[in-house]
């Protein structure tokens, strides 16, 4: 392959990762502010200890999004390595049976768009001669 086409076919695994790793945060802001503005939702649980979850989520959202967008796409290895609280927080949740929900479909989706996000491009980021892009 050209190396033309193989900077393309990184740049584009990375576009592919990075949305995906966008659409996860962005799910835990949405939980986040969901718990956060209808603490009912979670369960038979104090309202106050509801409310606190889903603000602090809704902080780690934010974070998420944010590390993803400037730092992940940079290529910066710390991101790279922070962003795996996605996988392993949609998991707990998954093997807890944490909320929201009784039916767990989202939490096995936002596992598997975490984990791709984080895999598709792992050569980029630890290459020996990093393409910055």
């Amino acid at each position: 392959m050209c190396p033309t086409t193989i900077i393309q076919q990184e740049m584009r695994l990375l576009k592919i990762s990075w949305i995906s790793l966008l659409a996860t945060g962005i799910g835990i802001l949405g939980f986040g502010i969901i718990v956060a503005a209808y603490p009912q939702i979670a369960g038979p649980t104090e309202e106050g200890l509801l409310r606190a979850i889903g603000v602090a989520t809704t902080g780690m959202g934010i974070f998420g999004v944010m590390i993803t967008l400037r730092a992940y796409r940079r290529k910066e290895k710390w991101a790279w390595f922070t962003l795996w609280y996605y996988p392993i927080f949609w998991t707990i949740h998954l093997a807890g049976g944490l909320p929201p929900g009784n039916d767990h479909i989202h939490q096995i989706v936002f596992i598997v768009i975490s984990l791709l996000g984080l895999l598709l491009p792992v050569r980029q980021f630890f290459s020996r001669n990093m393409v910055k892009s």
